[in-house]
């Protein structure tokens, strides 16, 4: 005689353990996302880093090909676009574009600069000389 298989009793979760979850969860969040919310700023500065570097090893291949920096007046666009008076001008230029900051606005270019021969900098954040943590001034000077 085949007997028929008794059913399994199904056991879900009480609401107290859903509850006891959610609260962990919760608590966990408050530890850690607070964490990850300085993130995107530190991305940021980086990323401007990065942009500087690559712009100074660009007005390096430049002054090798015409013996001399872009001037301040022709600016970083002189990576780009030939600017007057430069013979030995690389064909399709030392860079695609001229990069804007992570905050959106234009690097700042000084020949002669204040730090070393020429000076690459953004202001950061606040868009401020000076400043502190993202606010500060992140140039090719190092500090």
């Amino acid at each position: 005689m085949v007997t028929a298989p008794r059913p399994r009793s199904v056991r879900g979760f009480t609401l107290i353990e859903i509850l006891v979850v959610v609260v962990i969860l919760g608590i966990l969040a408050a530890v850690v996302v607070p964490r990850f919310m300085d993130r995107p700023d530190e991305a940021r500065v980086v990323r401007a880093q990065q942009d500087i570097q690559q712009i100074v090893t660009a007005l390096n291949m430049y002054r090798l090909d015409n013996y001399a920096y872009p001037t301040t007046q022709q600016g970083l666009q002189a990576l780009v676009t030939a600017p007057v008076g430069a013979a030995n001008w690389r064909q399709g230029g030392y860079l695609d574009r001229v990069p804007k900051d992570p905050w959106g606005r234009d690097y700042l270019y000084l020949n002669p600069g204040r730090h070393g021969d020429i000076d690459v900098w953004t202001q950061g954040a606040n868009g401020q000389p000076g400043g502190e943590g993202v606010n500060a001034e992140i140039g090719n000077w190092g500090d």
